[in-house]
């Protein structure tokens, strides 16, 4: 039995390799699953889907979780290689599986790897279910059994109807007809050429970059924010392309990249995809927004009559809605996306898909979309700081500062606080300052959106001073 104890956080059960995440605990955390999902008898067994990313490893910890599974008398479709976690959580739902494991660490360190549970509708596991796995950590030791990669064809058909799902949603014909250049940085993750495989066969020219497996992702972290797309900014430049499309470590989220080589934030492009879901596509449904994202959502749905719902931080939340209600779109400031019509889940590769068919049937390029955007709904700007605080002095400050916030920041009145998931302070026009403590890694995540560019730095500043104090 191991010291370590397992904590799932706002998406699986993360650690760095070798210290906490190593063989031993990844069979205690399978066993846990399979006790969660009881012993199925020989004649009934339950199917669970087992895939995987190129972090190191990633591949062994996988068929090391899926013996466990085995062991337990669990039917295990194993993938037999790294797939993007879309494609899994589609493999699940698909063939109607009991649940499903992801081994990735997502857009985490290099260092990192995790464990993912998958709900049978696709999307990542409730809370509840996390919970109870949890609890049942080392209440049996592991039992593991021989298991090979899927060989009967059932992973070949998920991603044969995964496919033709997303054919079926975006307009490839009219894309692939687009004549302008699209750069794909999959940033070395299991996005790999999948955004090309879509794209290709018309006049639209399509490079993909980082597209091979490397699990030092280039010496940065597989995350689709402006620190780490440095190549990505570059080669659309130098190629005139019309948008760059990132994806995360396991394709689950998407970045983007405007043609004069500016990262686009989550807080630019998914209102531009709410507002051509709604006056393009004709779609209606509620919008959900997580606790850090774009006061522009807010605005767009009020002013197309939709139902707004804010919630904590993490797509298991928006998810839990979707299933729940009529959802049109459900976003999160790190780029997870989950769209009507889909599993209820963050799709990097569809949402990719989906902001270029915005621009191609806007006709504009990604800035004057972003230019139309702030005309009619008003100009704010988001910026984030990572401050590397362990996470019990990053709680400490930030329940410190909803007890007692300050007066006044950079300036600027503080008008209220709100605590739903860390503590934001308000200020009067609607600008806003985040203190959040990571629930996956040691640090501090420090927010902004302000009525300008300036003034959302220099709220950053004011925050991370504050920090310093503290």
């Amino acid at each position: 039995m191991s010291d370590t104890t397992i904590k799932f956080g706002t998406d699986g059960w993360r650690a760095v390799i070798a210290r906490e995440y190593t063989f031993a605990n990844v069979e205690r955390v399978a066993q846990a699953y399979a006790d969660y999902l009881g012993k199925g008898s020989t004649a009934d067994r339950q199917l669970v889907i087992v895939g995987y990313d190129r972090r190191f490893l990633s591949e062994l910890f996988a068929q090391r979780a899926a013996e466990v599974l085995a062991g337990n008398n669990l039917d295990v479709a194993l993938f037999n290689e790294p797939a993007p976690t879309p494609l899994i959580s589609w493999a699940v739902k698909e063939l109607n599986a009991a649940g499903g494991v992801v081994i990735t660490a997502s857009h985490n360190p290099p260092e990192f790897n995790g464990f993912k549970i998958k709900a049978p509708w696709g999307g990542s596991a409730a809370p509840e279910t996390t919970s109870q796995v949890e609890q049942l950590v080392d209440a049996n030791s592991p039992k593991r059994s021989e298991v090979a990669p899927d060989t009967s064809g059932r992973i070949e058909v998920a991603e044969g109807s995964y496919r033709g799902q997303i054919e079926s949603y975006v307009n490839l014909d009219v894309l692939r007809e687009k004549q302008a250049t699209v750069i794909v940085d999959p940033m070395h993750g299991s996005g790999g050429t999948w955004l090309e495989s879509f794209l290709s066969g018309g006049q639209l020219e399509v490079e993909t970059i980082r597209s091979h497996r490397d699990p030092l992702f280039g010496g940065v972290n597989p995350e689709p924010i402006d620190s780490n797309l440095g190549v990505l900014k570059e080669r659309v430049v130098a190629t005139g392309a019309l948008v760059g499309l990132a994806t995360d470590g396991d394709a689950d989220r998407v970045g983007a990249v405007n043609e004069l080589g500016e990262t686009m934030s989550m807080h630019d492009v998914v209102p531009l995809i709410l507002l051509h879901l709604v006056r393009n596509r004709k779609m209606t449904g509620g919008v959900v927004r997580t606790f850090s994202q774009s006061v522009l959502l807010k605005r767009i749905a009020a002013a197309h009559d939709l139902k707004l719902y804010e919630t904590a931080i993490g797509f298991k939340y928006i998810a839990d809605l979707m299933l729940k209600d009529d959802i049109l779109i459900g976003a999160e400031e790190s780029g997870g996306i989950g769209v009507k019509g889909h599993i209820p889940e963050r799709d990097g590769i569809l949402n990719s898909l989906l902001f270029l068919e915005a621009i191609v049937t806007a006709g504009q390029t990604p800035s004057e979309m972003l230019k139309a955007l702030h005309r009619e709904f008003g100009e704010f700007y988001f910026r984030r700081r990572d401050l590397r605080v362990e996470p019990k002095a990053g709680q400490e400050l930030v329940e410190d500062l909803s007890k007692a916030p300050p007066s006044q920041l950079g300036g600027h009145e503080v008008v209220g606080v709100e605590t739903t998931d860390g503590t934001k302070l308000l200020f009067s026009d609607e600008s806003w300052l985040l203190f959040r403590q990571s629930g996956t890694e040691p640090m501090l995540r420090v927010y902004s959106e302000a009525t300008s560019i300036e003034k959302a730095n220099a709220f950053l500043s004011a925050g991370e001073a504050l920090t310093r104090r503290n």
